[in-house]
């Protein structure tokens, strides 16, 4: 079968039989995970690869895994000679990871005589604690060795057995080995789960017949994006936008863009030059998330039902510089650059689209995903626990659209933990949950409503927050007001005096004291009527 004979509705069936395999590795990863991170918050991605490593179907996850995911897929193809029953395992962001507590899984499929992986199925989860300084594996830090235990592309399954000697080794490097071995176990079955569907996919289809229709899909996807291009106006747009400070200085980082459209050839530029050096602290961006952050914008620019593939950014290329922010070089922490600074290159990305079609785009989300981690011994059980949440805040106005209110935005595509689930797992108390009622930026569409979210300690801890737009407010657009700035503030449990926290800290709490965490609302779109 040749691609000139694949037919548009079988193209279509076809795309959907292999979006449903990467939708049920996160269905099987999700039922059978140990975490509440992953249980309850759907914290992981999973995606399908062809045997090049060019991924051709991504499950409807995380934004910031999946953009990047390709990256780590082809690092494991790179490091291991791979053999049939083989697994790989990674979380070096410097091998197309975005951070230390993104734990990556990457199965070859083999077909009968051939002696090369078909396709590759990968999934990626972020685990609670992977070690580190800091209880969660997300708090400052000044070199990427503070942060936990760093996986090269190495194998932890050999001919379908696990092998104990890597199992041991990350086991022994985190503080909730129980729980981490829980979350492997899972990540290994539901790349089996993806393996056996890729088998059915190919005998259905034929070999022969899926690659032509693997081919025709590639093409379909950058079809689409160029369409796109096209019709944008034709020259370049220059946007900006910063981050509060880098947990160590306070001296705020800029994140700089310049967007050049060529209608003709429908394709497109991003040049990240003018951004900030790498930083001391935790908030630096490996190459991987920053095109994980256009893959993301691509995408928003195509239809929902448009192919995840690899085809998206065959339009499009990327300048950074090597030892910036956006392009970090080892030894640099880059726990923050995964989680808040993505969410900031994407509000650069929007603000300059915004420029050449005002129409189409949405004023600032919140833009920070307010991590939190909390860490120590609970006493119900004598055992340590880690606990790891992004916080919702405001989406947005839209033209002609007011913005949702405490939902997560752009990078992150996370749920809540609900309350009923984090107060059995872990030694904590939900006081309040609600929406910050005013938060959202002011205009002819207001931008959505952060969230308040607070909660009482039942036992001493290590309380670690990772959270931006203190000082620099979600814009508005087109005459919009830019929404509230998030904070957060402990109150002692014994004196009830309270503390505005920075927004990238980490300290002791003891039992009894509470934490109350005030996400951003999104700014506002267009001027408000007088």
């Amino acid at each position: 079968m040749t691609r000139a004979d694949v037919d548009p509705v079988e193209l279509a069936v076809f795309q959907s039989a292999v979006h449903s395999i990467a939708e049920e590795m996160g269905a099987a990863l999700r039922r059978t995970a140990l975490s509440p991170n992953i249980k309850e918050r759907r914290d992981y991605s999973c995606a399908v690869f062809d045997s090049r490593g060019r991924v051709i179907a991504m499950g409807d996850h995380m934004p910031v895994h999946l953009g990047s995911m390709p990256m780590s897929v082809l690092a494991a193809i790179e490091a291991i000679e791979f053999a049939p029953g083989d697994i790989a395992v990674l979380n070096d962001p410097y091998a197309g990871g975005t951070h230390l507590p993104d734990i990556t899984m990457v199965l070859p499929v083999y077909q009968v005589k051939r002696d090369r992986a078909a396709f590759y199925v990968c999934n990626r989860a972020h685990h609670a604690d992977v070690g580190g300084a800091h209880a969660g594996s997300m708090g400052p830090a000044r070199e990427i060795f503070q942060e936990g235990i760093r996986i090269p592309p190495v194998r932890i399954v050999r001919a379908g057995e696990i092998d104990r000697d890597v199992l041991s080794l990350i086991l022994l490097n985190v503080r909730t080995p129980r729980e981490r071995e829980g979350d492997i176990d899972s990540q290994i079955g539901a790349c089996r789960v993806g393996e056996q569907r890729v088998h059915e996919l190919v005998e259905k289809y034929g070999f022969m017949r899926a690659e032509a229709l693997i081919e025709e899909l590639l093409d379909y996807s950058q079809r689409l994006v160029r369409a796109q291009l096209r019709e944008m106006p034709e020259g370049e747009f220059v946007a900006e936008d910063w981050l509060d400070d880098d947990g160590v200085s306070d001296e705020p980082r800029r994140i700089a863009v310049r967007l050049r459209f060529d209608p003709g050839a429908g394709e497109l530029h991003a040049d990240f030059a003018g951004s900030s050096a790498q930083v001391e602290g935790s908030v630096n961006a490996v190459r991987a998330i920053t095109l994980s952050a256009c893959f993301y914008v691509l995408r928003c620019l195509l239809p929902r039902d448009a192919p995840a593939t690899a085809g998206i950014l065959r339009p499009f290329t990327l300048t950074t510089v090597p030892g910036s922010i956006v392009d970090a070089r080892p030894p640099a922490p880059v726990a923050g650059g995964n989680v808040e600074t993505s969410q900031r290159i994407v509000d650069v990305l929007l603000r300059a689209l915004a420029q050449a079609v005002p129409e189409r785009v949405p004023a600032a989300s919140a833009g920070t995903m307010s991590n939190l981690t909390i860490g120590g011994t609970d006493p119900r059980t004598g055992e340590a626990f880690t606990y790891y949440e992004t916080t919702a805040g405001g989406m947005g106005a839209r033209p002609g659209l007011d913005g949702i209110s405490g939902v997560h935005t752009h990078m992150t595509n996370s749920l809540n933990t609900p309350i009923e689930a984090l107060e059995y797992a872990y030694p904590f108390r939900m006081i309040r949950y609600a929406y910050r009622d005013g938060s959202g930026g002011a205009g002819k569409f207001r931008g959505g409503d952060g969230l308040i979210r607070e909660l009482e300690l039942l036992a001493d801890a290590q309380v670690t927050l990772l959270a931006d737009r203190r000082r620099f407010r979600p814009y508005g657009l087109e005459g919009g007001e830019d929404g509230a700035p998030g904070q957060a503030v402990v109150t002692q449990g014994e004196t009830g005096s309270e503390k505005k926290l920075p927004g990238k800290t980490s300290l002791r709490l003891a039992k009894g004291d509470r934490l109350r965490i005030e996400t951003p609302g999104g700014g506002g779109w267009g001027k408000r009527a007088r």
